[in-house]
């Protein structure tokens, strides 16, 4: 998830959860159940089909339901719908029936025509977010449509009736049901969207739920709290074990670690010297992530070629790094070296089973002398010995602790390069980076889904979250085969994806991987149920308990 979309980037991947001062309002049994967490950033939006960021789609995840979601071992099951689909033989139409007690949080019934609006919206040009490429990418007529061919009513998704949805797919889409847990596929009411109008989802009270939980207490995107409440009309209300979720904007680690040792939280995330100095206790807890963070090497900026351009240059980059003195120094979390694109543990080898990272290997890796080599070589090409980069980032307090590092190691191990250190709110350096007003800008990716397509696709030269002129045929042929004549061919399709890692990196050295993430926190034994996922939204508290 992840730029600040989840692909996006690091801005908000440090929004871990906080739980603070939970417990009975009474000894009675029946007493309300309350837990108070924090985020380190705003929460943007509530709006599925918006841009969106860490924090969002972890509020989403638990203010709204898709057909499937998530168990707590990241397996699809049920949410909306009533049952698995009954997909074709050809694997290009899905027939979907909902369930009858699906409502939404004003007690209506949730219907197929309120997954049908939401999609078309997500496609239509008019109000579609960059998530929109996961449609064209699967479902007929939506790439026609968001390139404003054919109207948003042409989309193949259907309701045959109430509770029968129907969605005819352009191709084999391997990954269909992993999309349809995502945020961008939830379901939207019409006529509350179109009563709301452009104030949906802006704040608590112009969004309509169908999860665990409502939203309230919410202003907007500038608010620095907000609570998530019961869903009264939640079909699965009698799983939900807390009332109330009260959320609290902590940009600042000390102060969530303050909170848990002083009992006034109870989990509090870790980093540097803090996650080295507690890993030792009993209630110090390692999360894996499959997100990946990274250095996005822009290649273009306002309409000339940056020294970013030169293939030396981005490689005497990427070998100048000790990515070891960045996880085990610096960060000191658990997190480990990203020597690749692609994160451990996420998708494996059809055959074999083997982790991808097995089969691609290392790339990149640590070598200072021959980054030396590379730069000598990137200043003759650019004519000059001096070259100056500028680094983008937003301001919470690890991205300044990393950008630190990441500048002493690059112009120490590279004499005549310069780093400029550029932070700022999350919102404004992502608006930097989506508009290529950026030198280097670090980015991190969390899974939408389970395949490779989630980490690959982001570097295709015509994809909207590329964002950094790369422009490569060989990988673009890589990667399109595997969503194209080699979509039913799933060995070939997973060479396909190592061979297009080796492109981007060893070849291009388009981006500069840095680490992958896992997430150190002090958790409290009295918290059970919270659930981290390797891709989709971040969190589900659905099953967050608190023990008396």
């Amino acid at each position: 998830m992840i730029h600040i979309k989840k692909g996006i980037a690091i801005f908000s991947i440090l929004s871990f959860l906080v739980l603070a001062a939970c417990g009975n309002s009474s000894a009675n049994e029946t007493a309300t159940k309350k837990v108070n967490f924090l985020e380190t950033s705003e929460l943007l939006t509530l709006n599925t089909t918006n841009e969106e960021d860490f924090t969002s789609f972890t509020a989403q995840n638990q203010v709204f339901e898709g057909l499937y979601t998530l168990d707590e071992k990241d397996n699809f099951v049920p949410g909306v719908a009533a049952e698995m689909p009954e997909i074709s033989d050809d694997q290009m139409t899905y027939t979907i029936k909902l369930k009858d007690d699906a409502k939404w949080s004003d007690g209506s019934v949730i219907t197929a025509r309120d997954f049908v609006y939401a999609w078309q919206r997500a496609v239509n040009p008019k109000t579609a977010p960059g998530y929109a490429a996961l449609f064209k990418d699967s479902i007929l007529n939506a790439a026609e449509i968001n390139d404003g061919k054919l109207a948003p009513t042409e989309l193949a998704a259907t309701a045959v009736d109430d509770h029968t949805l129907q969605i005819k797919l352009k191709k084999p889409v391997p990954y269909f049901i992993s999309l349809l847990s995502f945020e961008t596929f939830f379901p939207q009411k019409e006529s509350f969207v179109e009563k709301t109008g452009d104030k949906y989802g802006t704040d608590a009270a112009h969004t309509l739920y169908n999860g665990p939980f409502v939203m309230k207490e919410w202003d907007g995107n500038t608010s620095k709290s907000w609570t998530y409440a019961k869903n009264d009309h939640y079909w699965d209300k009698k799983n939900v074990a807390v009332d109330e979720i009260h959320v609290n904007v902590a940009k600042d680690i000390n102060a969530g670690v303050n909170l848990y040792e002083t009992n006034s939280a109870d989990r509090a995330p870790l980093s540097g010297e803090y996650a080295k100095q507690f890993k030792d206790r009993d209630d110090f807890v390692s999360e894996k992530d499959a997100l990946i963070s990274y250095l996005k090497l822009n290649q273009k900026r306002d309409g000339k070629a940056t020294p970013l351009a030169n293939n030396n240059l981005r490689h005497a980059l990427n070998l100048a790094i000790n990515k070891e003195l960045l996880t085990n120094d610096v960060l000191g979390d658990g997190s480990f070296p990203a020597n690749g694109l692609m994160p451990k543990d996420f998708v494996q080898n059809p055959e074999t089973g083997a982790d991808f990272r097995t089969d691609s290997g290392d790339h990149l890796v640590y070598d200072l002398a021959s980054a030396k080599t590379y730069f000598k070589k990137a200043q003759a090409e650019l004519g000059t010995d001096k070259i100056t980069l500028e680094l983008l980032g937003d301001d919470q307090d690890t991205t300044k602790t990393i950008f630190a590092f990441l500048k002493d190691q690059l112009e120490t191990s590279l004499p005549g390069l310069t780093i400029q250190v550029k932070t700022m709110p999350a919102k404004a350096a992502s608006e930097l980076t989506r508009t290529g007003d950026y030198d280097l800008s670090l980015a991190a990716w969390m899974p939408d889904f389970k395949d490779p397509w989630t980490y690959s696709s982001l570097f295709l030269s015509d994809y909207y979250n590329n964002s950094m002129s790369y422009h490569s045929e060989k990988y673009d042929k890589l990667v399109r085969s595997t969503d194209a004549e080699l979509a039913n061919e799933p060995l070939k399709r997973w060479n396909a994806f190592v061979a297009s890692e080796k492109v981007l990196l060893d070849e291009d050295a388009a981006i500069l991987p840095l680490y992958q993430h896992q997430t150190a926190v002090l958790q409290n034994k009295k918290i059970t149920g919270v659930q981290k996922h390797a891709f989709g939204s971040p969190y589900s508290y659905k099953f967050v308990k608190v023990a008396n």
